[in-house]
């Protein structure tokens, strides 16, 4: 009894796949963006054309850069500081060390 269902549902169902594929297949072109000549894979986007996030990035990266440059110049002036310290006490170690002498 089954058979005489499924030999009248198989040219249904197969006319039924005919028209979907190909209808899918048009909607999915019509729906993707085509690729334009001047736009290769792999090729750079212009920074024209790139969101506004890159701007605030690179805008973050030039104050990060600024504080790193900042710290950076007040240890070596403290390092100086420092050495300089060193060097004075040293030398009156050195001096008071010849008086007693």
């Amino acid at each position: 009894r089954e058979a005489p269902i499924s030999k009248m549902l198989a040219p249904f169902l197969l006319r039924r796949a005919v028209l979907t594929v190909p209808l899918v297949f048009v909607v999915a072109l019509l729906v993707t963006e085509p690729v334009r000549a001047d736009q290769e894979a792999g090729t750079a986007i212009p920074a024209e054309s790139r969101p506004c996030v890159d701007c605030h990035a690179f805008e973050f990266m030039q104050r990060a850069l600024q504080d790193l440059k900042k710290t950076a110049y007040n240890l070596d002036t403290r390092t100086e500081t420092l050495l300089l310290e060193v060097e004075k006490r040293n030398l009156c170690d050195c001096v008071a060390a010849n008086l007693l002498n």
